[in-house]
């Protein structure tokens, strides 16, 4: 790691630090306090000189980060979920432009691509069923062009049989991760209730499932145990989905990591934050291209920055946290509200009242509330710029991931008084068929 991005990288836990059980809105040298600490790390790090080149070369990670490809490929038995697990990824019901389609026979016989609607640089593969007599690991991985995914997602609805554990083995061979996934978790539990109704317990039905998946994989894999998560595609937040994802999260490169994490759908308050965090860990990287490179002065301030980079990136959120108007479309749909309602708890300006002018307008008022005008001239202005714009971009994401939150919420609450009531997570994932 450079100098540089070893000083920058560490701004989240400083700004963090600072803010930690302190309210800005009544502590006014809060702001005053994180600008001086973020300049001087700035300094720090380029007080003798180098920030162009830096900025040249963090604009290239950067554009990296946006052209980092993840092909993430699925496979099972016919009738197992794949499809519906690919649309539940991507946040899709089957009805949905461009869902996986989702059938009880057979609907893949050759690896069908699902292009991420928002990332379409990330990819789901939903691989032919390995359900066969005559299945062979080794024709079939030659058949679907195994060294074009990333990682294999193998889906089974009951107990994983030989064709599993065959292709798995083989997988691991060929020095790729693999992962089992025990899908429809959720209609298991409800046949259990309904079975045993006076002594059933969720926790203890789900433990056993997996200790008996353990215990069966034990016995085929000799030194690398693929982890087994029971999930839901109906309901992402539950059972051991949120587990999968830190599991992805490890393995994962970093770049495919970071894309991976973004386009998931927002699931839970916990994921919302870990996608927060995510993002926070690059804004130093925005920040600094924005005073380096195509920097254009901002009227009556001393400094300059580059608008346009700065309203993409303002945008780029509002798309990862589905605070798009697209998104809200849909969610509102879904939930069965008029989109008004999901809008109306949003705390941020909508995503159509990002413009160029209200960067601006941002940056000199937060450039005004930190900087007397007699210490901004004091400074370098490059150092005040990056200030100025890292500020804004964490506190923008701060809100909108709350943002988030609060339009999640309004959506699961109940439809109307007197009805039914019924979760737009109901409607948000599809059923497993």
């Amino acid at each position: 790691m450079n100098s540089y991005a070893g000083k920058l990288s560490s701004l989240p836990e400083i700004f963090q630090g600072i803010l930690k059980n302190i309210d800005v809105n009544f502590d006014p040298k809060t702001p005053f306090n994180i600008a001086i600490k973020i300049y001087e790390r700035f300094m720090e790090a380029f007080g003798d000189g180098g920030m162009k080149e830096a900025a040249s070369e963090v604009k290239k990670e950067l554009e990296e980060m946006e052209n980092t490809e993840l092909d993430i490929a699925i496979t099972g038995e016919t009738g197992s979920g794949k499809s519906s697990l690919i649309n539940a990824l991507q946040g899709k019901k089957a009805e949905d432009v461009g869902a996986a389609a989702v059938g009880v026979t057979e609907t893949t016989v050759d690896p069908n691509v699902y292009t991420h609607s928002k990332y379409p640089k990330v990819k789901f593969w939903d691989l032919p069923g390995i359900g066969s007599p005559d299945f062979s690991p080794d024709s079939y991985l030659k058949k679907v062009d195994f060294p074009r995914y990333d990682f294999f997602i193998i889906v089974g609805s009951e107990r994983f049989r030989s064709n599993h554990i065959d292709l798995a083995q083989a997988i691991q061979k060929m020095e790729k991760k693999c992962y089992f996934v025990r899908s429809k978790v959720d209609s298991d539990l409800s046949n259990m209730e309904r079975s045993y109704p006076n002594t059933f317990n969720a926790e203890e039905v789900l433990e056993k499932m997996r200790n008996d998946f353990k215990k069966q994989l034990r016995k085929c894999f000799r030194n690398t145990i693929p982890q087994v998560f029971l999930i839901s595609s109906f309901d992402l937040d539950k059972y051991d989905f949120p587990r999968l994802v830190e599991t992805l999260e490890k393995d994962l490169p970093s770049l495919k990591r970071l894309a991976f994490l973004l386009s998931l759908p927002m699931f839970s308050p916990e994921f919302t934050e870990k996608k927060k965090s995510a993002l926070k860990s690059h804004l130093w990287k925005i920040s600094l291209v924005s005073a380096g490179i195509n920097a254009i002065p901002i009227p009556d301030l001393p400094l300059a920055c580059d608008t346009a980079l700065l309203l993409g990136s303002l945008v780029a959120f509002y798309k990862m946290f589905e605070l798009d108007d697209d998104s809200l479309a849909r969610l509102a749909r879904l939930a069965g509200k008029p989109v008004e309602e999901l809008k109306a708890v949003m705390k941020s300006p909508q995503m159509i009242e990002i413009t160029i002018d209200l960067v601006i307008k941002k940056i000199t008022n937060y450039t005004k509330e930190f900087f007397p005008p007699s210490l901004v001239r004091s400074l370098v202005a490059a150092g005040v710029s990056f200030v100025i714009t890292y500020w804004m971009l964490s506190r923008f994401l701060d809100n909108l991931a709350e943002d988030a939150d609060r339009v999640r919420k309004k959506a699961l609450e109940p439809r109307a008084p007197g009805r039914a009531p019924r979760q737009a997570q109901d409607l948000m994932q599809p059923k497993v068929k």
